[in-house]
């Protein structure tokens, strides 16, 4: 007969089936992962400093590129599509077909805004570019558009990489992107051609070639080795694809919004070169940090079922750890280094990108829970709750982009850090409402979501 002692050990053991350090060997490679990915901005913004006119040049790219994320969001899908559907070259070929006609529309638009007075009018009304500025825009923005087509091929071939664990092979397309772009940056930096706004979207461009190469080579090795066809998939067509992969695409359409929503209210700003750069800088150091926790929603998909007091206890430990990295650099010897090394040294946009990062401590302590959330709401099928909760966001941030630039236009990029922020709040007071009111009508695993 078991003791007493013997029951409560047992009871323990099963209330904690997973250890810390599993959830952190599955966590860590995913985060380093994505931190990668943040720091391609980096080098290029770091680039773009070293120019004559570092805000104006850094200005015009981040413009472009605000667009640019607009249009390159439908290829991005492609990634969780194709890793959740193609179980078989059939489907793997009806996702190819879904990915050429959105690359055929998605080059459309892009040519169009590039080379019409459509884009003009778009970059000086929305924008308030000048022609000096519009110019920049114009010509990096027409660079960015052929981005979209190995970003398209990157993502196809990482469902097919993720779908059959050889994950190991994003980590090292992005290592061999980074290098790709730092050496291309040196040559921008010391080479005789000089560095204007075309630069940045060249590096970027390159790099996501490269990385596109490495996902297709073993993409396609991955592929020769599935089955034509399994028979538990019933992926067969294109419009087999479309039923998963609109969703997606509906809901990340709502939150690209707030990125040109912010250069276009940071452009009504007292100095708005300024805080444009310093709001870009401030960001790309922000995204290389909170970046390490865009999976956490991944934690919850796989182990909430299993064990949630041990994802809780996870939660708890470290979602603030964000928050205490961006202080620490923000508030330290170490901002003035960092920064002032992709700046270029001193002077007013170093100054004011650390006042800007200082700002964005409240947006590094939201977003692990954001994800949190999200991940929550993703492991109950209720991915319908991630539209609501985006439009809480895209609502506060715009609320708090007008309130500002009406009240103190002089705080430059404080505002779009404190936009953001606020945008994080709405999005998680919605999720935590939608949460709740699931939580009430829902079978015995839904009990005891704490945000």
């Amino acid at each position: 007969m078991p003791s007493e002692q013997d029951e409560r050990t047992a009871d323990a053991r099963q209330r904690e089936r997973v250890p810390l350090k599993r959830i952190l060997a599955f966590f860590v490679p995913l985060g380093l992962s994505a931190s990668l990915v943040s720091l391609s901005h980096v080098i290029i913004n770091g680039t773009l400093a070293r120019t004559g006119e570092p805000e104006a040049v850094i200005a015009a790219y981040a413009i472009a590129m605000s667009i640019f994320t607009i249009t390159e969001r439908p290829a991005v899908f492609l990634r969780q599509t194709c890793s959740a559907l193609a179980a078989d070259r059939t489907a793997f070929r009806a996702v190819g077909k879904v990915t050429a006609v959105i690359l055929f529309f998605t080059m459309t638009l892009g040519l169009v805004i590039s080379y019409t007075p459509a884009g003009r009018l778009l970059f000086t009304t929305v924008f308030n570019a000048d022609e000096t500025m519009l110019g920049r825009v114009l010509d990096s923005y027409r660079i960015l558009i052929f981005v979209t087509i190995f970003s398209a091929v990157r993502c196809l071939y990482h469902g097919i990489i993720i779908r059959n664990m050889h994950t190991k092979w994003l980590t090292i397309g992005m290592l061999v992107r980074l290098c790709v772009m730092y050496f291309i940056s040196l040559w921008f930096v010391h080479g005789p051609y000089g560095i204007d706004g075309r630069s940045g979207a060249i590096i970027f461009l390159a790099g996501m070639l490269v990385e596109a190469v490495v996902s297709f080579l073993e993409g396609r090795r991955i592929l020769r080795g599935m089955p034509e066809k399994q028979p538990q998939s019933n992926i067969r067509k294109a419009a087999d694809v479309l039923p998963f992969y609109r969703p997606l695409v509906v809901t990340s359409f709502i939150s690209v919004i707030i990125g040109p929503a912010i250069n276009a209210m940071l452009g009504k700003t007292t100095e708005i070169e300024l805080a444009i750069a310093s709001y870009a800088v401030a960001l790309s150091i922000t995204n290389i940090v909170v970046s390490f926790y865009t999976y956490v929603h991944q934690i919850v998909l796989n182990f909430y079922r299993e064990d949630s007091r041990a994802v809780r206890k996870f939660a708890l430990m470290f979602n603030l750890l964000p928050a205490a990295a961006i202080a620490g650099i923000a508030y330290s010897p170490i901002g003035p280094a960092l920064v002032g090394g992709i700046t270029g040294g001193e002077g007013p946009l170093l100054n004011e990108s650390l006042r800007v990062l200082r700002v964005f401590v409240l947006f590094a302590l939201l977003f692990p829970w954001v994800d949190y959330g999200n991940g929550l709401v993703m492991l109950h099928k209720r991915t319908r709750y991630m539209a609501f909760s985006q439009l809480g966001n895209v609502g506060m941030t715009v609320l708090a982009l007008v309130v500002a630039v009406t009240m103190a236009p002089s705080w430059n990029g404080h505002i779009g850090a404190l936009a953001q922020s606020f945008g994080l709040i709405g999005e998680l007071l919605v999720l935590v409402l939608l949460l709740r009111r699931f939580e009430k009508g829902s079978p015995p695993i839904a009990t005891g979501i704490n945000l």
